[in-house]
């Protein structure tokens, strides 16, 4: 999970120092959590992105949706669900996936509107979502496109988490297991539409309150233990 010898809040505070673009340095203005909390006293931004594909760098961000955790509870009024505005052909694969039309993408927002407001939820918050490497690697993407730089984040993975957990299971486990609706049915979780940036953002929310209620407890789990690299 994450490693003490790196402190991204030092990091925040390096890149604060340098950045010149006032969004940015906005968001860096605000102090990260403290990695010896409790997981009860965090505030978690579950964060879920729909993209035609997998590589930040070629792809496109077609949705972004997220919810919060405050107090060990998600707040539905707090959602966020963005149709980002895709100047360019999206792959029929990715419509038959997303449902998200070529006409769909081209009257929705731009990208770095959707940004700044993202960040603006994001300030003093850790970021929840499941596969951190697809939100990791196309946020940094968009930041480094639209503010030059990517800040430091703190996340939390309810996949590593799980995976995990099943590592340690004497008969092993299927990667099909870790999938967001698989995980959410072993806990008796509802099942929802797949490949909805919200109803994903919100699944993911509720199944990591069911990872910790089913575990250690957000009370006596540290933040810096729950972190993904």
């Amino acid at each position: 999970m994450f490693s003490l010898f790196t402190n991204p809040d030092k990091k925040r505070q390096k890149l604060l120092e340098k950045v010149e673009n006032e969004i940015l340095k906005d968001y860096l203005s605000t102090p990260m959590p403290d990695l010896k909390l409790p997981a009860s006293e965090v505030e978690f931004l579950a964060l879920d992105f729909e993209t035609t594909g997998l590589d930040a760098n070629k792809e496109a961000i077609l949705s972004i949706g997220c919810t919060l955790i405050k107090d060990g509870r998600v707040k539905l009024s707090e959602n966020s669900h963005h149709f980002i505005q895709v100047n360019r052909e999206i792959p029929p694969e990715s419509v038959v996936i997303h449902k998200i039309t070529d006409d769909r993408a081209q009257t929705g927002e731009h990208l770095h509107n959707v940004l700044e407001m993202l960040l603006e939820k994001m300030k003093g918050r850790v970021l929840l979502v499941h596969y951190d490497k697809i939100e990791r690697n196309f946020f940094n993407a968009a930041c480094k496109e639209i503010y030059g730089d990517a800040p430091p984040l703190l996340i939390v993975d309810t996949l590593a988490i799980a995976q995990k957990r099943q590592d340690k299971l004497p008969q092993g486990f299927t990667p099909n297991s870790l999938r967001l609706f698989n995980l959410r049915a072993a806990y008796g979780l509802p099942r929802y539409n797949a490949h909805s940036a919200l109803e994903d953002a919100i699944a993911t929310a509720e199944l990591f309150l069911a990872q910790m209620a089913n575990g250690d407890g957000l009370e006596r789990v540290r933040l810096k233990d729950l972190l993904s690299k």
